[in-house]
């Protein structure tokens, strides 16, 4: 997993780490955070860890940046070393999104959509403006919000799940009907990626990667550098049920719920075969936590890799190997991070064959130089 620290100067190693310990601590007036506070009142960077910790635990993701003084990467590195050391007990079946309880779904595609739009938490419609008075919070008003809204009941009734965007394009011919996939998901836990991958690896290594990693590979191909322009069909963020097989009887039963976010997008219509009808062609991006970005951002990046994997990568965001090679946050940060680690003996070899082409050049300019004076 990436670059970790060597040992050396133990007792500098130390006095490194309790350094580190006190600028977590060094105001002795505070209260220390607790992860509740981290992982309710900083939720969507608990998750954000989750999502590129690869595992659903907001209870640890939040212990993990109050560990890494809110490091994303670093949390996230930590979450998955934690994850390493888990045994696997099974493995779950294919799970079904439209029977996620929604907080949140919106469609930028059509207007009035089954179900209708629920807006639910989210800063799309806020100004991005300072509000001072959260620099003095009172508590007592915190605490009356929450039970305002809590016992606040809405005039119509919120239903528990809401159909899938992407069904009514099926229904009308503007999707290519959906087939069964019969091949085994890649696990990229235990499988190397080896190019070319199948399109189950792209998307469970872009599950996990880094958020800005993502946006930025997406931006390029918004921006030009591709040709990926999509709409957003469906955007919705959730607790989806999480069924697995009855230890005696087999069958499906629902073990629990994980938050996450999910997007599909349309872009450009295409035929498979010059006898097909055309259809819309189709992105998906799904991740743990409240993460609209990442989930926008990979659903893009998936139709862009579909189309390198076809016809060959013209840019950048299309090609499997850069973009997947690229993303994840925790292998990036530990490439960077290991040039802080002593490199002497190659920056002195570096320095010698400076020395000595310094020195063949000034040889070359000092016999130029005679040979013109003479």
């Amino acid at each position: 997993m990436s670059y970790v620290a060597i040992k050396g100067g133990k007792t500098a190693i130390d006095a490194a780490a309790s350094a580190t310990e006190y600028m977590r601590c060094r105001n002795a007036a505070d209260e220390p955070l607790t992860l509740s506070v981290i992982e309710e009142q900083l939720r969507l960077l608990t998750s954000r860890v989750i999502s590129e910790g690869g595992l659903y635990h907001p209870r640890l993701a939040a212990l993990a940046i109050k560990q890494f003084q809110g490091d994303t990467l670093e949390a996230a590195f930590a979450l998955r070393a934690y994850r390493s050391t888990k045994p696997r007990l099974l493995e779950t079946p294919l799970q079904d999104t439209s029977k996620m309880r929604c907080i949140r779904r919106i469609s930028a595609a059509f207007k009035d959509v089954p179900g209708g739009q629920m807006l639910g938490p989210t800063y799309d419609y806020a100004l991005r403006l300072l509000r001072l008075e959260l620099s003095d919070e009172n508590p007592a008003v915190f605490q009356a919000f929450a039970r305002q809204h809590m016992d606040a009941t809405p005039g119509t009734a919120i239903p528990d799940t809401f159909p899938k965007v992407l069904d009514a394009l099926r229904a009308e011919g503007l999707l290519p009907p959906l087939t069964e996939n019969h091949n085994e998901p890649f696990d990229i836990t235990r499988e190397p990626l080896v190019f070319p991958v199948p399109r189950s690896a792209a998307l469970a290594t872009m599950a996990r990667a880094e958020t800005g990693s993502l946006l930025g590979m997406a931006y390029s191909s918004m921006r030009g550098y591709g040709d990926i322009h999509p709409t957003v069909a469906e955007l919705r963020v959730g607790y989806l049920p999480v069924m697995l097989p009855h230890p005696v009887t087999g069958e499906p039963t629902e073990a629990g719920e994980v938050l996450m976010t999910e997007c599909e997008v349309v872009a450009m219509y295409e035929s498979e075969d010059a006898d097909s009808l055309p259809t819309f062609t189709l992105g998906y991006g799904a991740c743990f936590g409240h993460n609209e970005v990442k989930a926008i951002s990979m659903a893009i990046l998936d139709r862009a890799l579909q189309k390198g994997m076809r016809d060959g990568p013209a840019n950048p965001s299309e090609d499997p190997e850069f973009v997947l090679l690229h993303v994840d946050g925790v292998d990036s940060m530990g490439f960077a991070s290991h040039y802080k680690m002593p490199h002497y003996v190659t920056f002195q070899s570096d320095m010698d064959r400076l020395r000595t082409t310094q020195g063949k050049i000034r040889a070359t300019q000092y016999t130029q130089k005679t040979e013109e004076t003479a």
